[in-house]
């Protein structure tokens, strides 16, 4: 396992329409380092935004998609996934504000 520090495990938020939806319910989605573990994810997060107490973190492996330019075939990067889920007490993550 490679020694991870906190600041390289959140690489960027997640912008789509049903990650914008479940901000109402305190769930955050991040793209993260693919060798990251739910503590790890859970405590960068912690550290990262003032205020924030992590209930739970969910993480999902995404395979790259086949890609095609001409007659050769590649793929796109392995990425991964994690919907980090607040307590009902916590502050809300200002990234996200006036999205």
């Amino acid at each position: 396992m490679a020694d991870i520090k906190y600041y390289d495990v959140i690489l960027k938020p997640v912008i789509t329409e049903k990650s914008m939806n479940a901000m109402g319910e305190k769930k955050y989605t991040f793209l993260v380092h693919p060798q990251a573990n739910k503590s790890q994810i859970k405590e960068a997060v912690e550290k990262m935004f003032e205020g924030t107490k992590v209930k739970s973190v969910n993480t999902m492996n995404l395979d790259g998609k086949k890609k095609r330019r001409g007659m050769v075939f590649g793929k796109t990067a392995k990425t991964k996934k994690a919907i980090v889920a607040l307590t009902e007490e916590s502050k809300d993550i200002e990234l996200f504000e006036g999205l």
